[in-house]
């Protein structure tokens, strides 16, 4: 595998789909006596930098795991902090984001979202759906296990009314939230922790996985970079024999 001289990433193997777990904003503000919700708004401007990196490296599709169906059990004020902050991203995403090729898309159980963010989530969705570029999508109020759920309802109730007559994997993905994008290649997780946390799930199946220790607020493009070079030194095999 060529990195060039310096150790650079091959731009020709940049990873199509990158997933990331933003993890790690609330310890980085404990370490330095701050409250939580700062972890969480340096977390935000970390996000911005990552999405301009990895439009710039030609990332076809990323996505992030900004607020999980569990994280409704945290204290209510950092739940509305959370959901101050994603409103705040999605007013100003298409400003930031000014002559970018950048299309937004949110997945998730969107229904039990405040009505400002969802009324946000629709315009930012609309007014970007036919840019071609890099697809940023944010799971938010989103878990695996729902997601699941809800697939395998609609295929009953499909499979019930004469509209199929077979289930298979392709008729379970048509139905995920994340029809028509393809699996990420590579997740990265920040903070040192080791899981997938009810993460895309059925996506990450064949995904290669990055965890770093660097708390999320201090990820950094190179770190970005680190992680693209050690997917980039892998031979991935879905299931077949190593040549």
């Amino acid at each position: 595998m060529f990195f060039g001289k310096k150790g650079e990433i091959d731009t020709n193997n940049i990873p199509e789909h990158i997933a990331i777990i933003m993890d790690g904003n609330g310890r980085w503000a404990k370490k330095r006596g701050l409250s939580r919700s700062m972890g969480h708004r340096e977390g935000s401007r970390t996000l911005k930098k990552i999405v301009e990196a990895c439009y710039q490296l030609g990332v076809k599709y990323l996505t992030v795991y900004a607020f999980s169906t569990e994280n409704w059990s945290r204290p209510k004020e950092e739940v509305n902090e959370l959901m101050k902050l994603l409103l705040d991203y999605l007013r100003n995403a298409e400003r930031e984001l000014a002559g970018k090729k950048v299309r937004i898309k949110v997945i998730g159980e969107k229904k039990k979202l405040p009505a400002e963010i969802i009324k946000e989530i629709e315009r930012v969705e609309k007014n970007t759906e036919n840019i071609e570029g890099l697809d940023f999508i944010i799971a938010l109020n989103y878990g695996g296990r729902q997601e699941i759920v809800e697939a395998v309802s609609k295929l009953v109730d499909d499979f019930g009314a004469g509209v199929l007559t077979e289930i298979n994997e392709d008729t379970i993905s048509e139905r995920l939230y994340t029809k028509n994008i393809p699996d990420p290649d590579l997740l990265i997780r920040t903070s040192g922790e080791m899981r997938i946390s009810n993460f895309l799930i059925w996506q990450l199946s064949y995904s290669e996985f990055y965890f770093c220790d660097v708390l999320w607020p201090d990820f950094s493009e190179t770190h970005l970079k680190d992680a693209i070079k050690s997917y980039q030194g892998r031979q991935r095999r879905f299931g077949g024999v190593k040549c």
